[in-house]
Formats: structure tokens, sequence, C-alpha cells
């Protein structure tokens, strides 16, 4: 047997394993790296997060990706350029934080790397009868093991696609594993730069778990500050939204997308929420001249909007519900403040902290559960309607 497979098979067999996971999001803001122990899998896994941290990105790193990102027509050199490197920078990210932690590499079993996103395209967003679904993400990872000679395993949403499913959201298997509850309806909401959500109804098989994009979360809101509020990356403590007022005509047309109208499940990203469908519908509702103020307000409320109407659906099937919010979206009080006033009695809007986890953190540690599933479990196989194909996810990448 081959020293690393040997060394695969020894750390499968684990009763615990040591894994970093990692995650890059489309705000592109930094790397979120998780140094996670885990025991057990499936249904069975434990968790304690002993690190969390988020590195910042060098400005080049921002500068390069929004070249291609999202975007149909780019330059293919660049492209497969910035798949190696990105491999490598993030192997450097994690090497510094193992070093200011105190952590011998060589005490760690696995990285679990989600990679950066670049372009997402399911078959219903792309319409090419020819074509399936697919999504791209870049940060290879035979360069990201090369770096830190840690086993990497990586590329975790092309699996996915290749039993049916649409490559996201993943967070499915590790929200039903960790946070599925015998007392109350839970509902995971993560607001990225898309806006996901997860629904664990009390008590409820695997299989019944249903996990969906359900429209913008910060996409736009970052986008549109990046460029008229530069060098601000986004709107801390909703100071520029809050200056200005909801234009009703902008929201209206805001909200005839017509993925907002489909049922879960369904993925979507910013190459369909972004400032051209934006300014699409300035032009339908005559708001070309509307204050940059008004504008952040107006998409503020249809992002809020957008996600109270999807916990409100939930409510009226389910009861009372709980919500446990994650992502970027929970430090934008505005945000915050405006779905709680469009949530319908029985829904409670909480932070994934009240459930023992950075909400931060909360994706890294997703990629970190199921790298080890795939290396220790087979929980995934309870899964299997529709959009959540029951597979392991993850390409595994040796050091040398």
């Amino acid at each position: 047997m081959h020293a690393h497979i040997e060394r695969l098979y020894d750390i499968a067999a684990k009763s615990e394993r040591l894994i970093i996971g990692l995650m890059s999001g489309t705000s592109m803001d930094g790397l979120d790296v998780a140094l996670c122990r885990i025991r057990g899998a499936g249904s069975n896994t434990q968790v304690d997060v002993l690190q969390f941290t988020t590195c910042p990105y060098p400005e080049s790193y921002q500068q390069r990706v929004r070249q291609i990102f999202a975007r149909r027509d780019i330059d293919l050199q660049h492209l497969t350029l910035l798949n190696p490197w990105i491999g490598q920078l993030h192997g450097q990210l994690v090497n510094a934080c193992l070093a200011s932690w105190h952590i011998d590499p060589q005490s760690v079993d696995i990285i679990a790397s989600h990679g950066q996103t670049v372009y997402h395209c399911p078959q219903s967003q792309h319409g090419l009868s020819d074509y399936g679904n697919a999504t791209l993400q870049l940060g290879d990872g035979c360069h990201l093991a090369r770096e830190t000679g840690i086993i990497t395993l990586s590329d975790f949403r092309q699996k996915h696609i290749a039993a049916g499913g649409e490559g996201a959201p993943l967070a499915a298997y590790g929200d039903y594993w960790y946070f599925a509850s015998g007392d109350e309806h839970r509902v995971l909401l993560n607001m990225g730069g898309i806006a996901n959500l997860t629904v664990l109804a009390k008590d409820a098989p695997l299989e019944q778990t249903l996990c969906a994009d359900i429209g913008p979360g910060n996409t736009m809101l970052d986008a549109y500050v990046q460029r008229y509020f530069a060098p601000l990356e986004y709107d801390k403590e909703s100071a520029l939204a809050k200056q200005g007022k909801v234009a009703p005509a902008l929201l209206q047309a805001l909200t005839a997308h017509p993925f907002l109208a489909k049922a879960m499940p369904k993925t979507t990203g910013p190459e369909v929420f972004n400032l051209t469908y934006l300014a699409q519908c300035q032009t339908q509702s005559h708001t070309q001249e509307l204050g940059h103020y008004d504008v952040l307000a107006t998409l503020c409320e249809f992002a809020a909007l957008e996600i109270a109407r999807q916990l409100n659906s939930l409510a009226e099937k389910l009861g009372d519900i709980k919500v446990y919010a994650s992502g970027g979206g929970i430090h934008n009080p505005l945000l915050m403040a405006r779905i709680r006033a469009h949530c319908s009695a029985g829904i409670e809007l909480n932070s994934l902290q009240q459930l023992g986890i950075n909400p931060d953190a909360k994706e890294a540690v997703l990629f970190a559960l199921l790298a080890n599933d795939t290396l220790a479990g087979s929980a995934t196989s309870e899964a299997g309607h529709p959009g959540m194909p029951g597979v392991t996810m993850g390409k595994v990448s040796f050091p040398d």
C-alpha cells in the first residue's frame, strides 16, 4: 500500500480527527480558517471549533479575481493562472494561521478547502439543453497540499453536480448532522453574498431536510458600495443605507425576478443578482436618477423582504420556527431589523451563536464536516431527493 493511501486509511479509522475547514465567499474579504476537532461521523458527529480567524486578502486578490468573477467574457489565460495562484496563497495563509496558533502542521489530519467560486451556472440559469448544471471554484488542491504538507480535500461541489444536484447549497448535510433537533423546528439562515437556508423540521430524517438559495444577501449591496463609495468595501453598520429611503417602484421591479417565485430547492449567484440586474430594474421602474443612499436602502429592503417571505412561507407549513442566522448579513443591523419587521408571528430570529458555533465560522466548519464524512462516514447515502443527492464529496490531493 502506498504510504499516502495508508495515511488516509489511518485518518479514516481514527476516533477523532483534526481538520481545517477553509471558506472564501463571494465578498472576497478574506479566507475563513476554522481548526476543528471532529469525532464520529454522520448523525453521530461532534465538533469543537478550536480556532477560527478570517485572514484578510491582499488587495491584489480582489483585483485579480474580479477580472473574471461572475463574468461570461474573460481572459482565459488569467483564469488558468489564478487557479494555482489561489491554491498557493490559501496554503500560505493556512501556514501563517498554524504558526500563530502554535500548531504543528503534522498534527493536522486534513485540510477541507472550498476554494473561490468564480462562476455558478445551474441549467435553470443558462437554459442550454445540451448542458447540465455547472459551477467553478478556483484554488487547486494539489498546490494547497504541497504548500502546507497536509492532505487536502477540495472541489466539493463537482460530485454533487455529477449526481444530479446543482452544486449548491451544500449546507444541508452538515446542518442536519450537527443542528437537527427533536425539540423545535429550526431554520439555518446563512446570509453571505447569496442568502440560503436549511430547513430542519423537528424529528425529520435527513432525506426530508430542505436546503436552497433564496435570493440576494450582501452581493448587490456590497457591489454598489464598492462602485459608488470606494474605497469602502461594504456598508459598515448600515451607515449609508440608513440615510436613504426605500423606493417602492424599484423594489417592485427587483422582486419580480422569476427565480424568487421558484419552488425550493434552487440555487443562484451573483451571475443573476448583480448591478446589471439593478440597472435593468431601474430602467423598468424609471428610477435611474435615484440617489445612492436610496438605492442602498431599497437593496437592503429587497434582500430582507425576500428572506422574510421564505421564512413566512415555512412558518405557514410548520408552525413556530426558530431561525439561526450566520454569515456577513448578521453584521448588517438594518438588514436584520427589516427581516424581523417582515416576519410573521411565530418566527424567532437568533444568531447561530446560540447553538454554540461562531456565525462567521459556520461555512468553514461545514466543509470540515463534509471532509470528515467523506473520510469516515456514510450518512450522505441517507439523502437522495432531487437537489440533494446521496454522495460523498471532495477530491483528495496528497502533499507529494
